[in-house]
């Protein structure tokens, strides 16, 4: 059965009954949310809007800290040198239903010197095209069993999210030897996916 988690909360993936646990899907989805016509005259005369298209990627860290650049997953780099965090390709606009993009993580092949990956979600050229989280809705980031495709757990963000470009979702970390996951939901306004980076040097 699901967890729903609430922003902070942090539930283990490879608790008692879950030791088999080897492989995990993190599942990221979002809406664009309906855009006001401006009336007769807008709707005839406004340029059409471009499709938002959110980019999520995979930061993979050593003690906390982001310590390459081969260590970021996202779709300019599908699949982590380890073998062991894939990106399953990028969606350009977020239509349709379930996930838009996907992480797949094999907990087992995860080399022992990295102990969190955060999974975080930018707005592609959200300056150059005025776009921001505001403009998104139904975001939520879920965790899924390799193994059968049950959903484990799921964390909707419904906060107000305007004016942010960039959002760190939620992060899969190392804890004693178990695996946990963390919803962290905090959003910013890094215009782009190096300057999200920047936090974790």
């Amino acid at each position: 059965m699901s967890v729903s988690l609430q922003k902070g909360q942090k539930v283990s993936l490879t608790k008692e009954g879950r030791e088999g646990l080897n492989k995990v899907i993190v599942g990221l989805g979002w809406d664009e949310a309906q855009r006001s016509k401006g009336g007769l005259l807008g709707g005839l005369f406004a340029a059409k809007p471009q499709a938002i298209d959110c980019d999520a990627s995979a930061l993979m860290l050593k003690d906390g800290h982001l310590v390459d650049g081969k260590d970021v997953v996202y779709f300019g780099n599908l699949k982590h040198r380890s073998g062991s965090v894939m990106h399953m390709g990028d969606n350009l606009t977020g239509a349709g239903e379930g996930d838009d993009e996907q992480i797949m993580i094999e907990l087992e092949r995860v080399p022992a010197e990295y102990n969190r990956i955060v999974m975080v979600v930018n707005i592609y050229q959200a300056v150059q095209r005025h776009q921001n989280f505001g403009m998104i809705q139904n975001a939520f980031i879920r965790i899924v069993d390799g193994r059968n495709g049950q959903e484990l757990c799921r964390y909707n963000l419904s906060e107000n999210y305007d004016g942010m470009t960039a959002m760190i979702f939620g992060e899969v970390y190392r804890n004693n030897g178990e695996w946990k996951f963390n919803a962290v939901g905090q959003a910013t306004t890094d215009p782009g996916l190096p300057e999200l980076c920047k936090r974790y040097y």
